[in-house]
C-alpha cells in the first residue's frame, strides 16, 4: 500500500513526521496518508517523494528500488556461496524470493530475481521453472543485457543435456543462440566464448565432430584475435580430448604444449593438472608405468587434489597397476574411483568408464571368471548409449574376449 511504502522509506532514511511533512503537509495529514486512510494529490505526493529523495513512481510501487536492491544482494550472496555451507541454500532462497515473484516488473533487480527463482526451482527439479526463467530472458532482451540472456539460454540446453539428450539439448542450443543474435545487435565478446564453447561441446556430445572441431577451432582463433582467454584453457583441453578421441597425435601434443604455457604462464593450477594428467597417459602409452606411478602417487597423496581431479587419478593407477600384472592391488583403486553425478559429457564419461573394463581384465587374471564377465558386460552397457570412440570399442573388445575365454 502506498501509505505503508511512505512509511517505510521515511524510516529508512531516519526521518520523523514532522520532517517529513515540512512546511507543506501538517503531521497529523502526513499520518493519516501513511496509515491509507487518506489519500494524496499528486501534487502532495510529488512533494513527498522530493522530500525522500525518490521517485514518484518508486512510492507507487509495491516494492521500492532499495528494497529490491537489498533483496538481490542477499540473494545473489546465497546462491552464490558453496553447498557445503550450505546445503538447502536453494529451497531456502525460494521460500525468501516466492513472496516477490508476483511483484517483479521490470529493471536489473526484477530480472535477476526471476532468473534466480528460476534456476533454483530447475535446481530444486520443481515445476515452472522455465516460466519464471522466460520472465526474466525478456525483460534482459529488453534491457540488452546479452551476457544475462545467454546464461538463460545455455541453461535450458543444459535441462536435456544432464539428461544425456544430447541431440535436443544441441537442438535447444542451437534455437537459443540465433534467438539472442537476432534480438541483440552486438555480442560481446566473452558472451561469444561462452557460446562458442557451449556450442563445440553438444557438437562434440551428439558425435558431429566435424562442426565440433570448426567451432572450437574458430573460438580459439577469435580468443587470441581479441586476447580474450576468459575460456581459452577450457577450449585447450576440449581440443586435447578431441585430438585423443581420433588419436590425432600431433595435434593432442599441440594443444597440450598450449595448455601447458597457458597454465605456466597464468598460474592456472587445473590447466597444469590436466596436462600432468596427459602426461601420465603418456607415460602410460610407453610403458613407463613405474614414471606415471610417480605422478599419480604425488596428486594422490596432495591434500589439494580435489575429488573430481583424484577420480583420473585413481583410474591411472589403477590401469598402471594392471599393467604391472599387480592385479589385486589394482581392483581396490577401480572400485574407489567412483563417477561423480555432474559428469554428463561422452568424451568425460568414455575415459571414465573403461575402469569397468580394467577391473574385468583384473579379475580374470585373478580367475574370477563370473565377476570378470559381469564387469566387462557392464562396461558395454554403460557405453551403448555414447557415440563412437576408441574406448568405446575397447570396451566392446574386453567384453567378446572375457565371452570368448570364459568358459
Amino acid at each position: 500500500m502506498l501509505g505503508e511504502r511512505i512509511r517505510e522509506i521515511r524510516k529508512m532514511k531516519k526521518m520523523t513526521l514532522e520532517g517529513l511533512a515540512g512546511e507543506e503537509l501538517t503531521k497529523g495529514m502526513l499520518s493519516l496518508i501513511e496509515n491509507n486512510k487518506a489519500k494524496p494529490s499528486m501534487e502532495s505526493l510529488t512533494y513527498i517523494a522530493k522530500r525522500l529523495g525518490v521517485e514518484v513512481t518508486e512510492l507507487l510501487e509495491e516494492i521500492s528500488g532499495q528494497e529490491l536492491r537489498g533483496l538481490l544482494e542477499t540473494a545473489e550472496k546465497l546462491y552464490n556461496s558453496q553447498v557445503e555451507q550450505c546445503p538447502d541454500k536453494y529451497k531456502q532462497l525460494i521460500s525468501s524470493l516466492d513472496p516477490y515473484m508476483d511483484k517483479l516488473n521490470g529493471g536489473y533487480e526484477a530480472a535477476r530475481l526471476l532468473d534466480l527463482y528460476g534456476r533454483c526451482l530447475y535446481h530444486e527439479q520443481l515445476n515452472d521453472w522455465q516460466i519464471y526463467c522466460n520472465r526474466a530472458a525478456k525483460m534482459y532482451d529488453e534491457m540488452n543485457l546479452t551476457a544475462k540472456r545467454a546464461g538463460i539460454g545455455i541453461l535450458y540446453s543444459t535441462e536435456k543435456f544432464v539428461k544425456h539428450e544430447y541431440t535436443e539439448s544441441l537442438t535447444i542450443f542451437i534455437a537459443e543462440r540465433a534467438a539472442i543474435e537476432a534480438m541483440h545487435a552486438y555480442v560481446d565478446p566473452i558472451t561469444r566464448a561462452d557460446l562458442d564453447y557451449q556450442e563445440a561441446i553438444l557438437y562434440f556430445a551428439v558425435g558431429d565432430s566435424e562442426a565440433a572441431k570448426l567451432v572450437m577451432e574458430k573460438a580459439i582463433q577469435f580468443s587470441k584475435e581479441h586476447r580474450i582467454f576468459y575460456r581459452i584453457d577450457d577450449l585447450y583441453r576440449l581440443a586435447v580430448a578431441h585430438a585423443m578421441m581420433t588419436q590425432d597425435e600431433e595435434n593432442k601434443m599441440h594443444y597440450l604444449k598450449k595448455l601447458k604455457q597457458y597454465g605456466d604462464f597464468a598460474d592456472h593450477a587445473p590447466s597444469i593438472l590436466f596436462y600432468d594428467l596427459f602426461q601420465v597417459k603418456s607415460l602410460m602409452e610407453k610403458q613407463d608405468y613405474y614414471a606415471s606411478l610417480e605422478i599419480i602417487d604425488y596428486y594422490l597423496s596432495n591434500p589439494k587434489t580435489t575429488d573430481f581431479y583424484a577420480v583420473w587419478f585413481l583410474l591411472e593407477k589403477g590401469k598402471a597397476l594392471y599393467s604391472l600384472s599387480r592385479f589385486l592391488e589394482a581392483i581396490p583403486f577401480l572400485e574407489k574411483m567412483t563417477i561423480p553425478s555432474w559428469v554428463h559429457h561422452p568424451f568425460d564419461l568414455s575415459l571414465l568408464y573403461v575402469k569397468d573394463c580394467y577391473k574385468a581384465l583384473c579379475l580374470f587374471e585373478l580367475g574370477h571368471d563370473d565377476e570378470a564377465l559381469h564387469a566387462a558386460k557392464q562396461a558395454v552397457d554403460h557405453f551403448e548409449p555414447l557415440p563412437p570412440t576408441p574406448f568405446k570399442d575397447f570396451a566392446h573388445e574386453t567384453y567378446n574376449r572375457m565371452k570368448e575365454n570364459i568358459k
